[in-house]
């Protein structure tokens, strides 16, 4: 009789119980939520900052004579001292730099009456802005701005008295460039300018007569900088 009453529970449980595991069947169940890889934050060098530095480099160009028209080549070494200050917006670099340099740029000719038209350039400064494009620790820019130098004309077979002068004429400079970060704050130029500081009127130069010379050259150089300020690295 008991083992009747069991047989009858089971069976009502099992009748019971399958309409609900229908029901179950038929809800839906939602599929996990795929929220993608975490996204990993990337770490880019910073150029913004104060700098100082050094530079070296090798200059050539011409300079043009009125009285005698004549044409020399001058040619030689620079080397100096830096300062700028970057402000860098996304991969953009924005600055300013100046620079000054101890030169022995000159070049020579022979000259009527017989002597020789000699011009040198023995200091150079220029003062520029800069704007460049990073790549991480590397920065293309393009630079202009102004130049200033010390020139000095001499014609050795003109009259003495007249054999020469001086002056500081100011004119435009402008070039390319690539800049690298190589070691913590410390970074790495090569670049290329060129100036050129327009004429000046070398009375001495001609016996009292207008006598106007010009000075262009080309420089190449290398730089070495130490950024100041400014954290190491950015996020952009």
């Amino acid at each position: 009789m008991t083992f009747k009453l069991i047989k009858a529970g089971i069976a009502a449980i099992a009748l019971f119980a399958v309409p609900f595991s229908v029901q179950a069947a038929d809800v839906p169940v939602k599929a996990p939520y795929y929220k993608g890889a975490p996204s990993s934050v990337v770490s880019y060098y910073n150029w913004s900052g104060f700098y100082l530095g050094i530079n070296a480099g090798y200059g050539f160009g011409s300079s043009t004579w009125d009285i005698p028209a004549v044409k020399n080549s001058p040619k030689g070494l620079l080397v100096g001292g830096t300062a700028g200050y970057n402000w860098q917006s996304g991969a953009w670099v924005y600055g300013l730099e100046g620079d000054f340099d101890w030169a022995d740029v000159k070049g020579s000719v022979t000259c009527p009456p017989g002597g020789s038209c000699q011009t040198k350039s023995d200091w150079l400064a220029t003062f520029r802005g800069r704007l460049g494009y990073a790549f991480d620790r590397f920065l293309p820019y393009l630079t202009a701005g102004g130049a200033i130098s010390h020139v000095k004309a001499t014609n050795s077979g003109a009259t003495p008295g007249f054999q020469g002068a001086s002056a500081t004429p100011v004119g435009f400079t402008g070039g390319v460039g690539l800049e690298y970060a190589f070691l913590g704050n410390l970074t790495a130029k090569i670049e290329y300018l060129y100036v050129d500081l327009g004429k000046f009127n070398c009375v001495a130069c001609s016996g009292a007569l207008t006598d106007n010379i010009t000075f262009k050259e080309s420089i190449v150089r290398a730089g070495l900088n130490y950024k100041f300020s400014g954290p190491l690295l950015s996020r952009y």
